[in-house]
């Protein structure tokens, strides 16, 4: 039947004035407020720790029970001699766990808050309630749990605990689940408070097995790719290294590359990169600390130093900052750096970072101390000088005269990448009279129809030299050469035809943009660039007496600047011995001594005279 007039606007007005429920459900929204979730999980607490406490004692409760109907079937049905072994150990284990169950320390346990603090206890099942908590388990799905059945006498309980995708699966199948459930016999007697020594000892294959007591071991064991055994009645658990993920091999360093010397670089894997030292200095007192880094991922750090010739006092240092760093994640060893470097208003690096396994080598001999993070191919070298970040890995093959040339065209392409835009300022608009008059009329000349001035016209094409230098790097593959041409090139040669720059200029900067690729080191190439526009600034407020006073400030900072404990610019300021591989490298049988700066236990390096075959006479001349 179709409806009127006056029955539809009833049944509109009904619909606006009755509350009829949503049939969508609401949308998310992330809020920012105080009540964002924090207070109810405050006001859940309370019964989350009475639920975990009342949780725990039920566990315990069914356990005893269980055991105690074995007790009474073993009396009753005349099985005591057998299975009387069995039944004692599980009683000593109930003995154990009630022991932690006690109101008091449960109260203690169950409210805190930090799991990891938590020792391991002797009930195989919290154990595994405390790894699931951890972990979360079961969402998170690359935490593997095992629950085995060893077939000694008597029969023991076990649980592995290991990360999916760290851990070798072969080798966790074949070198710990399989002896432990297979050559495990009752032939074996496990028990009593030996029981894990035994176990490591007879049965785990492992080459590294030890002991952990605190969750605390337990996640840094299973987040670095082993595996950790519970086992029920014991204090402690065990880990076995089963370490077994992919990663990068030892390949051509791509920062560093040079044409003599060795071609390896470091990898992303700590144990691979401190091999490689290790191969190249093959020092029995060559010392590796491995020190946990960051309160969440407790990353591994390597100290390498050799013990009898680097400086007790810099090695306690190195370590002291290590182990102070306190923050949550660290992925690079340049942020390691700046954690452990001191405070510094100028960008320069403290410590030499390089991804050559001889130059680190090389720079251990001397008494300095390397630092490698886990995931990181870069190592650090501490402490760094200034004149070290202007040596390359070839130094060590050439011969001292060409080693020598190359260094000093590395400081004189630095000074000039520092201070020639701003000296061409300071001459051509506070100091004409100090160019020839040919020079200043072909400037003047160049510049005739160039609508800016001349700061502007520098700044501009250093900014732009800048850019195109950032989108190179950024664009990869072939597109970053691609970017480079262009720029370089059509933008240079289009700026200087539409008479928006001098050709000197574009001359200017490209000399500028050469000379600071010529250092080693990305960091100090870095820095040079960036002093290059302050002394600019100052150039073109004050001319040549800016520019003096902005490089008198920055002598100024390098010579007050100190990394770990020796002077920055040392042997400069302050003076002390060079020594022939500092400033001026000298030949191989000339380097007798150490650097001074370093203090280190044994100053020399090698003998005074290390060719001893030119005092005597040549082979097969003995006779005559």
């Amino acid at each position: 039947m179709e409806e009127n007039t006056q029955f539809k606007i009833l049944r509109n007005v009904k619909r606006l004035l009755v509350y009829r429920p949503p049939t969508e459900p609401s949308r998310f929204v992330l809020g920012e407020g105080a009540d964002d979730g924090r207070s109810e999980a405050a006001e859940e607490k309370g019964l989350k720790t009475s639920a975990a406490e009342l949780a725990a004692l039920a566990r315990y409760g069914r356990r005893l029970e269980t055991t105690m109907a074995k007790v009474q079937a073993a009396l009753t049905g005349g099985a005591w001699v057998e299975e009387g072994e069995t039944l004692r150990a599980e009683c000593a284990a109930l003995e154990k766990q009630w022991a932690e169950l006690r109101p008091v320390l449960l109260a203690y346990d169950a409210t805190a808050d930090n799991l990891a603090e938590r020792p391991v206890s002797t009930s195989l099942e919290e154990n595994r309630k405390i790894v699931e908590r951890l972990y979360r388990l079961p969402a998170n799905k690359d935490v593997v749990m095992r629950h085995i059945m060893l077939g000694t006498e008597p029969p023991l309980k076990a649980t592995l605990v290991f990360m999916e995708g760290l851990t070798n699966g072969q080798f966790v199948t074949l070198g710990v689940i399989q002896p432990l459930m297979l050559l495990a016999d009752k032939r074996r007697q496990l028990s009593g408070d030996g029981l894990l020594k035994q176990i490591s000892e007879q049965l785990l294959p492992g080459s590294q097995v030890k002991q952990v007591g605190k969750f605390r071991d337990v996640q840094a064991a299973i987040n670095m790719g082993d595996t950790v055994i519970f086992f029920d009645g014991a204090v402690e658990a065990l880990q076995v290294e089963t370490k077994g993920w992919e990663h990068r091999g030892v390949d051509r360093p791509m920062t560093e590359q040079t044409i003599r010397g060795s071609q390896a670089g470091f990898s992303e894997n700590l144990r691979v990169n401190t091999a490689l030292v290790r191969s190249m200095l093959r020092a029995t007192d060559l010392v590796t600390e491995l020190i946990p880094v960051g309160a969440r991922t407790r990353m591994n750090c390597a100290v390498m130093y050799l013990e009898s010739v680097a400086n007790p006092k810099l090695v306690a240092e190195v370590k002291r900052r290590i182990k102070k760093v306190d923050t949550d994640y660290l992925n690079d060893s340049g942020l390691l750096e700046q954690f452990i470097g001191d405070r510094f208003i100028l960008p320069l690096p403290q410590a030499l970072s390089t991804e050559r396994p001889d130059r680190v080598a090389a720079h251990l001999s001397e008494g300095r101390v390397a630092i490698i993070l886990e995931g990181s191919p870069f190592a650090l070298v501490v402490p760094a000088l200034f004149f070290t970040f202007f040596h390359s890995g070839e130094d060590f093959s050439l011969q001292p005269a060409a080693a020598n040339f190359l260094r000093f065209l590395r400081l004189f392409g630095t000074l000039i990448s520092t201070i020639l835009p701003g000296l061409y300022i300071a001459l051509t608009y506070f100091h004409q009279e100090a160019l020839p008059s040919e020079l200043a009329l072909a400037i003047a000349a160049a510049r005739e129809e160039v609508p800016f001035p001349a700061w502007f016209e520098v700044f501009m094409m250093e900014v732009s030299f800048e850019l195109i230098r950032e989108a190179g790097i950024r664009i990869p593959g072939m597109l970053g050469t691609t970017i480079g041409i262009v720029g370089a090139i059509i933008l240079g040669q289009a700026a200087v035809a539409a008479r928006i720059v001098s050709p000197i200029i574009v001359i200017l900067v490209a000399i500028t943009g050469l000379a600071s690729s010529v250092i080693p080191e990305f960091r100090m190439a870095l820095f040079a660039r960036l002093s290059r526009f302050g002394l600019l600034l100052a150039s073109v407020t004050m001319g040549l007496v800016g520019l003096a006073s902005g490089m008198l400030v920055m002598t100024v900072a390098l010579c007050s600047m100190k990394s770990f404990g020796v002077p920055y610019m040392v042997p400069v300021a302050p003076r002390t011995v060079a020594g022939l591989d500092v400033v001026v490298r000298g030949a191989a049988w000339q380097r007798e001594r150490r650097p001074d700066a370093l203090n280190p236990l044994d100053p020399s390096r090698q003998a005074k005279n290390s060719r001893e075959w030119e005092q005597g006479l040549p082979a097969g001349e003995d006779d005559k």
